[in-house]
């Protein structure tokens, strides 16, 4: 395909040549103008007022045309067993040392996901302990508080029970008084 293409960039280049040249030359015959190449075949169209049409007809390759074409291939130098050896050699270290790269690189995610475990693992302990000590504090308070308030009614009850004690010795010495 790439033979096709480039023939016929070079072909297009030789036509407009080549209609020019024709037309200069025989300018009755421009208006039918038919030039046939190797693997191509042009024809004119017609004339517009941007200037001339063509078709341009690509012919199949045939075998006789693609044997002209080909390019010899390069000559072949000769391997010698240590040029061999060598380049297995050159590939085995490649392959070692991307495989050391490769566990490398796993070494490296296995240490930070360990990393990221202990992590996750000490901020939940300390949310842990500091959850507890919070739980710890607020009971100890809330003892303190039922201590106060108990205290708070046992002062009271006392008294009351003093004011009690005072108000039958009152009523008992009226009681003697009067009696």
């Amino acid at each position: 395909m790439a033979k096709t293409v480039t023939a016929y960039k070079e072909k297009m280049k030789e036509l407009s040549v080549l209609s020019l040249i024709c037309s200069c030359f025989y300018p009755e015959a421009r208006k039918k103008l038919v030039c046939e190449f190797e693997d191509m075949e042009v024809k004119s169209i017609d004339k517009r007022a941007s200037g001339q049409a063509f078709e341009v007809i690509l012919k199949p390759l045939s075998p006789v045309s693609d044997v002209a074409h080909s390019l010899p291939s390069p000559p072949k130098r000769d391997i010698s067993l240590e040029d061999i050896e060598k380049k297995l050699e050159a590939a085995e270290e490649r392959r070692k040392y991307q495989e050391a790269q490769v566990l490398k690189v796993l070494a490296e995610k296995r240490e930070h996901e360990r990393d990221v475990l202990l992590k996750a693992m000490e901020e939940n302990s300390n949310f842990s302990k500091m959850a507890e000590e919070r739980l710890q504090m607020k009971m100890e308070q809330i003892k303190e508080n039922r201590e106060a308030h108990l205290a708070a009614m046992m002062e009271r009850l006392m008294e009351k029970e003093k004011h009690a004690n005072e108000v039958r010795k009152n009523k008992e010495l009226r009681e003697v008084l009067l009696a």
